[in-house]
């Protein structure tokens, strides 16, 4: 492709490799003459800038000179740091060499002379010049009479010669430095000979001839990375041919290349890609080789004319020029590209000549002058048919999934063509980033597998960096080990040895003294009385004294006479109404335990000091108001109230409340504590929201504390529940969603699937074969109603109770809470479980996803284990369903199969509700598809009793006739208001062409069109379209509507060029033809 031109009749040289930015140095050429037929010569310099489209180039700089050239190079001798400089060397046809300094040509500084050297060593005129690649500083020229030199510009006055001139003597027209070995150098003349010379002997090694002799020498070229390689081009008309030749095997050419018709005249060979060598010739004609096949891969587009010179660009290398006898030097490209920019900058520059007013002085601005185009296929240049080198990738690397890194790289391929296939490597690369955290995920993961939760806690308790973090690891320690209530209290700073240290200090006793008491108290209220004396009343103070009732009206003689009528209550209201409360408990509980609970009412609304709260709460047990109204400094004294006496069904609850308002506060040390009361309370989904909300979870190590925490707390819970606990919070499911996609892409796969939930199925997928593509978006905890399938698991057993009841109390239970054991025969494998059961009803509170367990049911005030309830199985606590799930078989066998009633809450949105007058279908024996399983029922387990309202269901029974559901009419979307105007276009475009037309054919098609635009209406419904294809739309309709159709069918064309045709088949064909139709019927 054109890039730029210049008219010159000139040799050429381009600016060397480092030189930036790109110039080209013109020379004017001796013996031509342009059409003017000027007679004086000139040294320019142009910059060669591709910003402008235009084909013109900025001259920098000009000197006129005294003799024309013959040829011209531009070496890097002399080059500043910062690209600029270097060395132009010129030969003219008196045989003078003349050295310039560019930088002062083109600064044009009258003070600095640009002749930096001259010499007219040479006889005759200089035609060929080469610079060598390994030492710039070397130049070797050639003349007439065999003369041959080898100039060094830092010494420029004396050359040597490479040896004794060739006999006999003949002109040099080429000279050309070997591009491997430094000191080989060869020379050809028009003759047809080539002479290599080696200039550490200073003589020729061999020299190449044609035996045709029809050899006519106009270039000669080393080949770039093969030492023994040179081409020889022929400006024979009779043999227009380009040798290859081989020093190795030098009796005749390698290859031949053939393609011109006419005498070859200039060649250039690539340095950037050895694979592309440029030839121009006699037929008008700038080819592009490959040497090894010998085809010709390229044809320039060139004007009919000879092209005495081309040379590659050493910078840029797919630039090219070259130099004609019509005066002209031309910039071409070989990667292709379009002429538009250029034809266009030419309609501007004729626009922009006229003057845009109407010449007749009416004041109208004239539209813009109209140039002809091009066809489409005349502006578009097609590139090399092969890639070249230098855009071909030397390596490439790209990653995989799971952190792998794949590279290759293609080996350097050799010269000649062997017949041994190269070797091609692809190399597989794990590439890990994030190191410290690979290390503690593999610690956290050998702690999981082998079950050393507690040494891995206490190794976090050691390595911790901050007191918190040491906290919260000792809770999560703790509930591995036993006595948990304990210890928990004492981590709360209520030790029991601690107080009883204070106690007795508070009655200034010995520690002996207090601890001897202690035992003959829990002796007394255990009912040992072995070691009591059997005169133990005649001992009381009041043994032995008179009986002596008082009689009078004061308050001792009201009580007695309530007393010996029996009037208990009337006895504990004169107590309290006289401020004897230790009376009047001890009345009260003779009284019944009615009279007794009034009676502690009573006394604790009177007492306002400062425990009076905690001992209203200890003796009514309501634990909320402590935990809603107690100050927040003092959370851990209701924390631990709450592990002393709080019931197994409200433990958990409680510290969510607790926890809640330390959350609330929104500070980081509230949150922290926050934690520590989710840990007691086993709320996975409340420590992952609350440690989220105040610390870095985002990044890898902050996501490894967090599930290094999530996975120890939800570790206990399984050791507690004896189950698994399954994953339903949503934001711990994304959070480890987002652990194992680190994981993944550090390389530990199998680590990575082990804390997928199990209900991303889609992202498993992905581990397991990663060559699917992964979806977009991943909807982690999506339900999808209407294609609902598998299994509803509801959540495990609840956890073993602690060991949190004083000692005084006598293990009453096996089983936790003092439930009753579940019963274990008969029960089947969960796989027996039905696939496509649902929850047939609402859940409970407290199967709810997310809903915490309490971990440490047991208190205090334990009172051994709960009545048994009715004859059915153990409910565990935390579910809402019998043992197995819904749907899971119980140990009788299965009764006839029944549709499950509407369920109510969330699961009535996904169940089709059944019509008034539906009719049972015949029995089946699997389930239906579309309906929820009803859970069968156990015999004789959990009977509801009799008179209790049932709730409807439709039995499975005996065939009345088949009987389909109605089927539910479906909504049709409207559409966008922004696009409505392009139905409304269309259509009336269809309607007013149908009213137009009188031909069957064309009202076919029009019928047609309307049923095919129903495609672009559902498209604009589902608002698919991409935002090019739809401002393209809205273009067309604005044409439709100006009844401008031929610009319509222009847009319309734009549109499917630019498009993805998939996307636009179903209606941008119809539209072409409805808009070629109204463009005929002109309507």
């Amino acid at each position: 492709m054109r890039l730029k031109e210049i008219q010159r009749t000139a040799h050429q040289a381009w600016s060397p490799a480092g030189h930036h930015p790109i110039h080209l140095a013109l020379g004017t050429s001796a013996q031509q003459l342009d059409a003017s037929f000027n007679t004086t010569a000139a040294l320019e310099i142009f910059e060669v800038d591709f910003s402008d489209p235009s084909l013109e180039m900025q001259l920098k700089g000009s000197l006129p000179t005294t003799n024309r050239l013959h040829s011209i190079v531009w070496v890097n001798f002399g080059m500043g740091a910062d690209g600029t400089g270097g060395r132009l060397v010129g030969g003219s046809e008196n045989g003078t060499l003349t050295v310039y300094n560019p930088e002062v040509i083109m600064s044009a500084r009258a003070d600095a002379d640009a002749v930096v050297g001259q010499s007219d060593k040479h006889t005759g005129p200089i035609r060929a010049l080469d610079f060598n690649p390994f030492q710039s500083n070397l130049l070797a020229s050639g003349a007439n009479d065999s003369e041959i030199y080898i100039w060094d510009l830092n010494n420029f006055s004396s050359p040597m010669t490479p040896g004794a001139k060739t006999q006999p003597a003949e002109d040099i027209s080429v000279v050309s430095w070997n591009r491997q070995v430094q000191h080989i150098l060869a020379s050809a003349s028009p003759s047809g000979k080539a002479v290599v010379w080696d200039l550490r002997k200073n003589e020729p090694i061999i020299k190449i001839s044609d035996h045709s002799n029809r050899m006519h020498c106009s270039g000669m070229l080393w080949h770039p990375e093969v030492a023994t390689q040179l081409v020889l081009a022929s400006e024979d008309d009779r043999l227009p041919v380009i040798q290859m030749w081989d020093l190795r095997f030098a009796t005749s050419p390698l290859k031949v290349l053939e393609n011109h018709t006419r005498g070859i005249l200039s060649i250039s060979w690539s340095q950037a890609d050895p694979e592309l060598l440029l030839s121009s010739a006699k037929d008008n004609r700038i080819l592009c080789w490959n040497p090894n096949t010998a085809e010709v891969i390229y044809e320039l587009p060139t004007a009919n004319q000879w092209c005495f010179d081309v040379q590659w660009c050493p910078r840029n290398p797919a630039l090219l020029s070259a130099a004609s006898f019509d005066g002209r030097i031309t910039v071409y490209s070989v990667m292709g590209g379009s002429l538009k920019a250029q034809q266009q900058s030419t309609a501007d520059k004729i626009s922009s000549s006229f003057d845009t007013m109407d010449p007749f002085g009416t004041g109208q601005v004239l539209p813009p002058l109209q140039v002809p185009q091009s066809t489409l296929q005349d502006t578009i240049v097609p590139p090399l048919k092969k890639p070249p080198k230098w855009v071909r990738r030397p390596v490439g690397a790209s990653f995989a999934f799971g952190g792998k890194l794949i590279t290759f790289e293609n080996p350097k391929q050799a010269p000649v063509q062997s017949p041994q296939p190269v070797p091609r490597q692809v190399f597989m690369s794990q590439v890990t980033t994030e190191t410290e955290f690979l290390q503690r995920s593999r610690e956290l993961q050998a702690a999981l597998q082998s079950g050393s939760f507690n040494n891995y806690c206490q190794a976090k308790i050691q390595n911790a960096k901050s007191d918190a973090e040491q906290d919260i690891w000792k809770f999560l320690l703790v509930n591995f080990e036993d006595e948990a209530r304990i210890k928990f209290l004492r981590l709360l700073g209520f030790s029991k040895d601690d107080l009883d240290k204070k106690v007795a200090a508070n009655f200034k006793m010995s520690g002996e003294e207090f601890s001897a008491q202690r035992s003959r108290s829990r002796c007394q209220r255990s009912g040992l009385h072995t070691h009591i004396k059997k005169n133990y009343f005649a001992c009381l103070v009041f043994a032995g004294r008179a009986f002596l009732c008082p009689s009078f009206e004061d308050t001792d003689g009201l009580i007695s006479q309530a007393l010996l009528v029996g009037n208990f209550e009337g006895a504990v209201d004169l107590c309290l109404n006289d401020g004897r409360y230790a009376e009047a408990i001890l009345l009260s509980i003779s009284g019944g335990e009615e009279l007794l609970k009034k009676t502690q009412q009573k006394y604790l609304s009177k007492q306002k000091n400062s425990i009076s709260m905690l001992i209203s709460s200890v003796v009514t047990q309501n634990w909320r108001d402590i935990v809603q109204s107690c100050e927040l400094d003092n959370w851990k004294e209701a924390l631990a109230a709450l592990l002393t006496y709080a019931h197994p069904e409200e433990f958990a609850r409680l510290c969510d409340t607790l926890g809640g308002r330390l959350e609330h506060e929104k500070t980081e040390k509230r949150c922290l504590q926050a934690c520590l009361c989710y840990i007691c309370s086993g709320n996975i989904e409340k420590l992952v929201e609350c440690w989220a909300s105040q610390r870095e979870s985002s990044t890898p190590l902050g996501l490894e504390d967090l599930v290094e925490k999530v996975m120890m707390l939800r570790k206990s819970i399984e050791r507690l529940r004896n189950s698994e606990v399954a994953v339903q919070s949503p934001i711990l499911a994304e959070k480890l969603t987002c652990y194992a996609g680190i994981l993944a892409a550090e390389g530990s796969l199998g680590t990575a699937m082990t804390y997928l939930p199990e209900n991303t199925d889609q992202v498993r997928s992905t581990f397991c074969n990663p060559t699917t593509k992964p979806p977009k978006r991943i909807g982690l905890l999506h339900l999808d109603c209407n294609k609902y399938s598998g299994t509803f698991s509801p959540p495990g057993p609840p956890m073993s109770a602690a060991n949190l009841s004083g000692p005084p109390l006598q293990p009453s239970s096996s089983t936790p809470g003092g439930m009753p054991p579940m019963p274990s025969p008969g029960v089947p494998p969960t796989s027996f479980m039905p696939t496509t059961s649902i929850p047939s009803g609402p859940m409970p509170p407290s199967s709810q996803p997310g809903a915490p367990v309490p971990m440490y049911p047991g208190g205090l005030h334990s009172q051994g284990p709960a009545p048994p309830m009715a004859s059915g199985p153990y409910v565990p606590m935390g579910s809402g369903y019998p043992q197995g799930g819904p749907g899971a078989p119980a140990v009788k066998p299965f009764p006839a199969p029944a549709v499950a009633p509407p369920p109510t809450g969330k699961w009535s949105l996904c169940i089709q509700k059944v019509p008034d007058n539906y009719t049972p279908p015949a029995p089946i024996t699997a389930p239906v598809m579309g309906f929820p399983v009803e859970a069968p029922q156990p015999h004789d387990h959990a009977q509801v009793p009799p008179g209790a309202p049932q709730e409807p269901s439709v039995q499975v029974g005996m065939r009345q006739g088949d009987v389909q559901l109605p089927a539910e009419r479906v909504e049709q979307k409207e559409i966008p208001a922004e696009h409505m105007v392009l139905k409304s276009t269309f259509d009336s475009l269809v309607q007013r062409c149908q009213l137009a037309a009188r031909d069957p054919q064309t009202k076919r098609k029009l019928d047609d069109a309307a049923k095919r635009l129903g495609f672009l209406y559902d498209k604009l419904r589902e608002q698919s379209l991409s935002h090019n294809i739809l401002n393209g739309l809205h273009e067309i309709s604005r044409c439709v509507a100006s009844q401008n159709y031929q610009r319509g069918l222009e847009v319309h064309t734009q549109v499917v060029s630019s498009s993805n045709f998939s996307e636009i088949s179903a209606f941008m064909p119809i539209l072409k033809v409805v808009m070629t139709i109204a463009n005929k019927l002109g309507v």
